[in-house]
């Protein structure tokens, strides 16, 4: 426990300087995103939502926007939003889908990183409401602060199915080292350019998680029960 600590802390200075450096580097391409963009999707240009950080801290996640996301509206057809986990319809502009599948899009996480609520490497963050559903072994994944990238990422990212994906965050929690956060850093690089572990359900971001025994029924553009979210979309329309 105490040489986890000791490797938590290291990692933690070496992700503030890394961080402070890429800001001054990727500022200029970060510039060209931004304006393809707001250019290509319109504005806004960045996309915040709340994710479960360290020991299921709630904190907001920060990205380029790279899709056009749908209302409540979406939810007049409850059953549409069944074990998926955006609402049906979003759709990503042609020019910027090159953007999510490099990875391009997380950039604005090293905001995150400087603040404390992410590191370079570790599980990715996921929604809130995937807390309650994970298992006793599952939510050691939540021991250590999320990452822009992950053991997940490097070996299939949503090509995994949910509870092989889990596995691994909880592997790397459990095996984490320096030594294997410059192999996730550098293989990642190779995925990345590959554009590889996007093929599941046509999307890079896989079904909605629903763990075990939980009954489906989350709208995920809402976050409501799919009657409530449907009963705010007609409320939406009329």
């Amino acid at each position: 426990m105490r040489v986890a600590a000791i490797i938590d802390a290291v990692k933690r200075l070496i992700d503030v300087v890394l961080a402070l450096i890429c800001i001054v580097i990727l500022a200029p391409l970060m510039l060209v995103v931004a304006l393809l963009i707001r250019k290509e999707a319109g504005s806004p240009v960045l996309f915040r939502q709340v994710r479960a950080g360290r020991d299921g801290v709630p904190f907001t996640i920060l990205k380029f926007r790279t899709m056009e996301m749908r209302d409540a509206g979406c939810c007049l057809d409850p059953g549409a939003c069944i074990g998926i986990q955006m609402p049906p319809g979003v759709r990503t502009p042609r020019r910027v889908e090159k953007l999510r599948r490099t990875g391009l899009d997380e950039l604005p996480q090293i905001i995150n990183i400087l603040r404390g609520e992410m590191s370079f490497v570790g599980p990715r963050p996921l929604m809130v409401r995937y807390g309650p559903r994970y298992s006793a072994q599952q939510r050691r994944r939540l021991d250590v602060r999320p990452g822009i990238t992950g053991w997940a990422q490097v070996n299939g990212r949503t090509d995994l199915s949910w509870d092989d994906k889990l596995a691994l965050d909880v592997w790397y929690v459990e095996h984490r080292s320096l030594a294997l956060d410059l192999r996730i850093v550098l293989t990642t690089f190779r995925t990345a350019l590959s554009g590889s572990g996007y093929s599941q359900s046509g999307s890079d971001t896989g079904p909605e998680y629903l763990g075990s025994g939980v009954a489906p029924g989350i709208c995920p553009a809402t976050e409501l029960p799919l009657d409530q979210a449907a009963r705010l979309g007609q409320s939406s329309r009329a």
